[in-house]
């Protein structure tokens, strides 16, 4: 089990330092958070046999999330998960226009979204972390100044718990999404595909 990964997640993007969280409980599981896209790096469990796996699905450095996180690996994703069709929603009479970023659709909060900033770490624990973001009015074209947190907290009860809090000076559009894939038999042991084990 390699949790010494601390040293590749320290840096600066775009002027802001980042850096990886972890977060542990008193039954020995250890889930790990950098501030760059409050991406969920790393949830060590036992499997089956009792040996202690990475579950999650993601890259080793925070270089590799910033230069190749395509698939939004374990990203929060915002203000809007999913596709906005043409870039354009109407909210109260008036039309917006997005930024595009998949064909001619929104993706996931756009070219920039929630998943490709620095969040701002205002809390830590053993076993909890709490990161907020301040997306600006007309940032990828949405309205309203949005103040968004996510608090990562491992419980005793084995359970890697999200809680997202959003709150806006305008009537806007947020939807936000965690975007983690897993690999229960542990990242790296091949294809999640069914198979006679």
């Amino acid at each position: 089990m390699n949790i010494t990964k601390e040293a590749s997640f320290k840096g600066v993007h775009n002027g802001k330092p980042t850096g990886l969280y972890t977060l542990k409980n008193k039954n020995g599981l250890i889930a790990q958070v950098t501030n760059y896209g409050a991406i969920i790096v790393s949830i060590f469990t036992p499997d089956r046999k009792g040996n202690m796996v990475d579950v999650v699905q993601g890259y080793d450095t925070i270089d590799d999330y910033i230069n190749g996180n395509s698939p939004y690996m374990g990203a929060v994703v915002g203000r809007c998960a999913n596709r906005i069709a043409e870039g354009k929603f109407t909210l109260l009479g008036k039309l917006y226009t997005l930024a595009v970023n998949n064909g001619p659709n929104h993706l996931h909060g756009g070219i920039k979204g929630f998943s490709k900033v620095v969040w701002d770490v205002t809390s830590v624990s053993d076993s909890s972390v709490k990161m907020e973001y301040l997306s600006v009015n007309g940032e990828e074209g949405y309205p309203g100044n949005l103040m968004v947190s996510v608090t990562y907290t491992l419980t005793d009860k084995n359970e890697l718990r999200l809680d997202y809090f959003a709150t806006t000076d305008k009537t806007t559009v947020v939807n936000l999404a965690g975007h983690s894939y897993f690999n229960l038999a542990g990242e790296g042991s091949g294809s999640i595909m069914i198979r006679n084990l």
